[in-house]
This record gives C-alpha cells, sequence and structure tokens, in this order.
C-alpha cells in the first residue's frame, strides 16, 4: 500500500501550521519549502478545509491555521479525508467485483483485517504527536523562532 502525494502533503501541510502555531502560514512559503506548486497545495488546502483542519485568513496578512487543536486532529482521520479510497485489491471496489471467490475468500478478509490495523495506529496518533518537537521542525523548516520563548514549551494545543 502507498499513500498518494494529496495524503503526504496534508499532513505535511498540517505539521507546518503545528510548527508555526503562532501566525498564519503562508501558502507561497508552504509550497516553496516542500518544493511542490501552489495549485498543488490549493486542491490539498480545499481538503482540509472541507474537513475541518485548517481555516483560512484573507488579506495581507491572511494564510492558514490549524482550526482545531493539533492534539485532537487523529492522523488517522486526517489520511482519510486526503485519499480517495484504500482498494487493497479489486475486491475492494464494488465495481470490480467479479471473482467467483468474493463471498467466501479468506484472503479478502485478511486484508480488510490488515487495513483496520493500519487505521487502528494511524488513529492512535495525532498531528500533535508527530509535531512535539516544534524546535527541531522550525529549524528544518527554515521557520523564525517565536517571540516568545514560553511559545516554544507549550503543548501544541
Amino acid at each position: 500500500m502507498r499513500l498518494t502525494l494529496q495524503a503526504n502533503y496534508a499532513v505535511r501541510t498540517l505539521l507546518y501550521c503545528a510548527a508555526n502555531p503562532d501566525k498564519p502560514s503562508k501558502v507561497p512559503e508552504i509550497a516553496a519549502t516542500y518544493g511542490i506548486s501552489e495549485t498543488h497545495l490549493f486542491k490539498v488546502m480545499k481538503i482540509l478545509v472541507d474537513n475541518g483542519f485548517i481555516k483560512t485568513l484573507r488579506g495581507r496578512n491572511g494564510g492558514i491555521l490549524l482550526a482545531q487543536p493539533a492534539d485532537e486532529m487523529s492522523l488517522g482521520a486526517v489520511i482519510r479525508a486526503a485519499e480517495e479510497n484504500f482498494y487493497l485489491s479489486d475486491c475492494f471496489d464494488p465495481g470490480k467485483r467479479d471473482c467467483p471467490l468474493i463471498t467466501s475468500c479468506e484472503f479478502n478478509r485478511v486484508l480488510y483485517e490488515a487495513l483496520a490495523a493500519f487505521f487502528d495506529v494511524l488513529d492512535s496518533y495525532t498531528i500533535a504527536d508527530i509535531a512535539r518537537n516544534r524546535q527541531n521542525l522550525r529549524s528544518l523548516l527554515s521557520l523564525e523562532v517565536p517571540a516568545h520563548p514560553m511559545l516554544e514549551a507549550a503543548d501544541l494545543s
């Protein structure tokens, strides 16, 4: 199984915002940091806005912010929102169920179990969990140091 770039960029965008909680993140800066087009980032942002993960602020000082605390954003929920489907085989696709074994196939059952385990792990982590080392994230993302040192020690919520 491989996640799409869309899911990858959705998580990266949320990590960027979690690392930069004291001010709105700018779309051109996020796109440049990750080496993606702004057009592609806007498509990802639409998914994140529609699913309540980020909010947008218009105007000169605008940008994007987390719409809810990072510790309330399940990584599994983000991945489910960003991916179109989770068809591990043709058996998962309702339009392609032409296998004569579909009603009694143990392989199908095992794949469903594996997918459930995959999401159990993702659901056990939040954006805050994967953004814990905010200082390191800021450095890697070339973000400025917060004006208030105590912000760095604050929880990501």
